[in-house]
């Protein structure tokens, strides 16, 4: 079959990524890098081998590569626009998390999505690493309700501590790390979101009047079930306990152990966020003694994809989605579900009431 042509936009840490997958898919054809910075794009340029053309202005790429599809893995103010005029060109998208900057635009994206009759896959890289997928699956057979505890804390210096204040420009951590994790949270429970709280705090003179670099939220399930996410970033940050991801339930826990993410120096290595290593299984089961019934299960995790490998993978289903037209109907709705989790842990932050969703 002729290959996709797709239009790569963005070249940082995620926009490589992706550009690196569609460069080893041979049912893609790259027509196309776009960045403002010519360092960045010449830089992926080579790492991809040379020759793809380049450019600065997305819109100008857009009329003149005419691509068949757009990878979006720019900052979140720019989504939406981009994501809509991509759709008016005839355009599949795949748009890096979160969707947009607001619910608002996340929900003007999948309005345009389904207007075309368009393919639209968000980047929520966790729904496609075989060991969040088990992760959630044992804990959906922990009973009901479910405690959830996550969070992923960045100390970020130099080179990362720029790219976060670029990020928080725009858009603040427990929005822009949360959506993946509450996400998480309502894959396990299958429960629909009812009650959010979110408390923040701007750690840093030199965010924007207005910009918090650290949130947590809280989030309460129609079953009962309840989770919290906590998220900061920057160079005061701390390495203590900064990588927790624990979920209990009656009939006992299971915790993601992670040697390397959870190793002290690594909450800014972006690469060891995903890996899990082991998971911690837990049975409240006792004796008629008293005594647990059963030991601590470690289920090893060993043979799992690196960063590149999982965006290979969701590149690979973004082309399954486009070449066998698969309903996006519920994939859709759930990016825009987690999107107004944050936006309501936001909203309670900066209004000072729990917020009913």
């Amino acid at each position: 079959m002729t290959p996709i042509r797709i239009l790569c936009v963005g070249a940082g840490h995620m926009g490589r990524s992706h550009a690196l997958a569609y460069h080893r898919i041979p049912e893609f054809e790259i027509c196309g890098l776009v960045t403002r910075s010519p360092e960045s794009r010449a830089a992926l340029n080579a790492e991809l081998g040379g020759g793809y053309p380049e450019f600065a202005d997305f819109y100008q790429a857009l009329r003149d590569s005419k691509p068949d599809a757009v990878s979006i893995s720019t900052y979140p103010d720019t989504h939406a626009d981009y994501a809509e005029a991509a759709f008016e060109a005839g355009c599949h998208v795949f748009i890096e998390k979160p969707l947009a900057e607001t619910v608002d635009g996340a929900e003007r994206i999948v309005a345009k999505a389904k207007a075309t009759n368009r393919k639209l896959v968000i980047g929520y890289i966790l729904r496609h690493h075989p060991s969040w997928i088990k992760f959630i699956e044992v804990a959906q057979t922990l009973g009901k309700p479910l405690v959830m505890r996550m969070n992923l804390n960045q100390q970020s210096s130099g080179a990362n501590w720029k790219t976060h204040k670029n990020l928080m420009s725009s858009i603040s951590p427990i929005i822009d790390c949360g959506v993946h994790y509450v996400d998480v949270m309502c894959q396990m429970t299958r429960s629909k979101p009812v009650r959010v709280s979110g408390i923040g705090a701007r750690l840093s003179d030199e965010l924007p009047e207005g910009k918090i670099n650290y949130g947590h939220l809280q989030v309460t399930f129609e079953d009962g079930s309840v989770g919290w996410y906590e998220a900061g970033w920057g160079p005061m940050m701390s390495e203590v306990a900064f990588f927790v991801k624990d979920v209990v339930g009656p009939k006992g826990c299971v915790s993601i152990v992670a040697e390397k993410a959870g190793a002290e120096g690594q909450s800014a290595n972006v690469d060891a966020h995903t890996q899990t290593q082991a998971l911690r299984l837990h049975h409240a089961t006792l004796t008629p003694e008293g005594t647990f019934a059963k030991s601590d299960e470690m289920l090893r995790l060993d043979d799992e994809p690196d960063h590149d490998g999982l965006c290979h993978r969701e590149q690979e289903y973004f082309l399954k989605a486009i070449r066998e037209d698969i309903d996006l109907t519920d994939h859709m709705q759930d990016a825009i579900a987690s999107m107004q989790i944050v936006a309501a842990a936001d909203e309670s932050f900066r209004t000072g009431r729990t917020i009913d969703l």
